[in-house]
């Protein structure tokens, strides 16, 4: 049993590793706040953002869901997933693009008095 139990520690990721990847996350979260307020076309805005997201979400799944220290083949089982969630979102906008037209038609009718 106490065999078991020193294998398990052998792929653990330190508290100094687990700090280096939160301060990561923060500064990455920060500069997402930054662009947000900067006036960038939508599509750059839109591909920087979820590039940054998927860098977030690869550090999240590898280091905090301890997906780094698993056998490969878990992480490659993942993979086709996580490209399905990428297409989702960077190729099918179907409320964006209904709130694009809606506001494009109201801009045209709307009267001012």
């Amino acid at each position: 049993m106490s065999s078991h139990s020193s294998e398990s520690h052998g792929h653990a990721g330190t508290t100094k590793l687990f700090a280096w990847v939160w301060v990561w996350l923060v500064a990455i979260t920060g500069v997402e706040v930054y662009l947000a307020y900067m006036h960038l076309p939508p599509v750059t805005m839109l591909l920087l953002l979820i590039g940054m997201s998927v860098v977030k979400a690869g550090l999240i799944m590898s280091y905090f869901m301890h997906l780094r220290f698993e056998k490969s083949s878990l992480v490659w089982a993942l993979i086709p997933a996580t490209l399905f969630c990428i297409g989702m979102l960077t190729m099918i906008f179907p409320d964006g693009v209904r709130l694009r037209d809606s506001r494009h038609a109201t801009q045209g009718t709307v009267q001012t008095k």
